[in-house]
């Protein structure tokens, strides 16, 4: 499987190319920061009238993690949908999809900022949840440890043969890892920002999603 291992408080990870996060010993897939429906929910706030296809080609891309690691739990970090409205007016189709994948797997929906209620999907609706060494939650708290989130849509900027481009990147110390955002039409922040600064420690990494991952030094500047 194509991503970067990394530990964090003991608990050995996988950070795929995807933007999910992959615990191999105890077959968990945890996404952030999905945003489906972003363009209904534009739309419907008399904005721009984007292709509506991103919530199909998230869960393309999420299906296709789930086969190539066999998941048995899923973890969705929060802000799963763009907000309430559009969790209620997801189309029939991908209420359907959603429900095939969650057959025959435990999977955890984590409440955002974004989707602080339930929605009316199958699987269970909780503030965050510990699964010792690791704590899943939306957005990370200063102090702790063995904390997974999301929120940020963390970012990096590399450069290419021909030019620098901005990349979803992971970010990651021996407190924490931050998950950059895997729906498609999600922005992210720079992880130079002062809200990711301060959070992670002077050593903390970076890396950078794609089709070969690749780890460096979280950029500060």
């Amino acid at each position: 499987m194509l991503g970067q291992d990394f530990s964090l408080a003991g608990a050995r990870l996988t950070a795929l190319g995807t933007g999910a996060l992959w615990w191999a010993e105890k077959r968990l897939l945890c996404v952030s920061d999905l945003h489906l429906g972003k363009s209904e929910r534009i739309a419907r706030n008399g904005g721009a009238h984007l292709p509506p296809y991103e919530t199909r080609d998230t869960l393309i891309r999420l299906e296709n993690d789930l086969m190539r690691t066999g998941a048995a739990t899923v973890i969705c970090l929060g802000d799963s949908f763009d907000d309430l409205g559009a969790a209620r007016g997801l189309p029939d189709e991908d209420r359907l999809w959603i429900n095939r994948l969650q057959a025959g797997r435990r999977w955890v929906w984590i409440e955002g900022n974004h989707d602080p209620g339930p929605v009316d999907l199958g699987g269970s609706h909780l503030a965050e949840l510990p699964l010792p060494p690791l704590t899943f939650r939306h957005i990370a708290r200063p102090g702790r440890s063995g904390e997974v989130s999301g929120h940020y849509h963390p970012k990096v900027r590399v450069q290419t043969r021909l030019r620098g481009i901005s990349r979803p990147a992971f970010l990651f110390d021996s407190d924490r890892v931050i998950l950059p955002a895997y729906g498609t039409f999600t922005g992210g922040l720079r992880s130079s920002d002062e809200a990711l600064a301060g959070l992670m420690r002077p050593e903390a990494m970076a890396i950078v999603t794609g089709q070969t991952p690749r780890i460096l030094p979280m950029p500060r500047g």
